[in-house]
Order: structure tokens, then C-alpha cells, then sequence
């Protein structure tokens, strides 16, 4: 992770603990109080930031770089629910720049020659 990525999403961290421990959030009945325990990179533009509550507790921040204005993180507290969704979007993702990858390109770019059959998939018959 870039260098003034890092110390962005540490000055997140923090401010995402002090935003869930405020008397005044809404479902903080017992007043809780957050830290942040240990910060997670796990990629260029994501994270996770752990949460330990004064009960011994602990939750989940994800945190994504959003390239807008000079760059900024944004996060949720993610559910087993967003994880179960998140499961299919690599493929779908995938799927979606196979499909945009043409839209690269017009006439006057150069085209490829066709793939010597050396290099073309086995049929899987064989």
C-alpha cells in the first residue's frame, strides 16, 4: 500500500473508533466504547480495521480507497450477509471487462494476427 495511502486509512481508523463511541450514536445503549486494535491491508485500496469495544469485545471495519477528490477511504461494518454477496462479484467482474476489453480499440489501432493453433486451447475430447 502506497505510503500516504497507509497513513490515511490509520487517520480513518481512529476516526471510526471515536465515531462508534460517541454516547449519542444510535444503537449505542451500553455506551460503548471503541479502539483501534490492529489495522489490516488487504490490497492497494482495501482494509480492514479491528475494533476492540471496552466490553472485550471486538468488530470489523472494511475500509475502500475511493479515487475521488485526491483519493479517499470510506467504510461499513460488514455482515456475513455483505460477505455471502461479495462472494460472486469477482467473476461478474470479470466477465465485465472481458466483455469492455474490445471497446478499447477502433480501426485504426493495429490488430492482432490470428493465435497460432500451437497456442490455442486443448480440446478437452483428446
Amino acid at each position: 500500500m502506497q505510503k500516504d495511502r497507509a497513513k490515511k486509512l490509520k487517520k480513518i481508523a481512529v476516526e471510526i473508533a471515536n465515531n462508534f463511541s460517541r454516547n449519542d450514536r444510535e444503537h449505542n445503549y451500553n455506551n460503548e466504547k471503541f479502539e483501534v486494535f490492529q489495522i489490516k491491508p488487504t490490497s492497494e485500496s482495501t482494509g480492514l480495521v479491528y475494533l476492540k469495544k471496552n466490553t472485550g469485545k471486538f468488530a470489523i471495519a472494511f475500509c475502500y480507497w475511493i479515487n475521488m477528490n485526491g483519493g479517499v477511504w470510506r467504510y461499513f461494518i460488514p455482515t456475513y450477509d455483505h460477505c455471502a454477496g461479495m462472494e460472486f462479484i469477482k467473476e461478474e467482474l470479470r466477465q465485465v471487462e472481458q466483455r469492455n476489453f474490445d471497446y478499447n480499440f477502433d480501426e485504426t489501432d493495429e490488430k492482432l494476427e490470428e493465435i497460432p493453433d500451437v497456442l490455442k486451447p486443448i480440446p478437452q475430447h483428446i
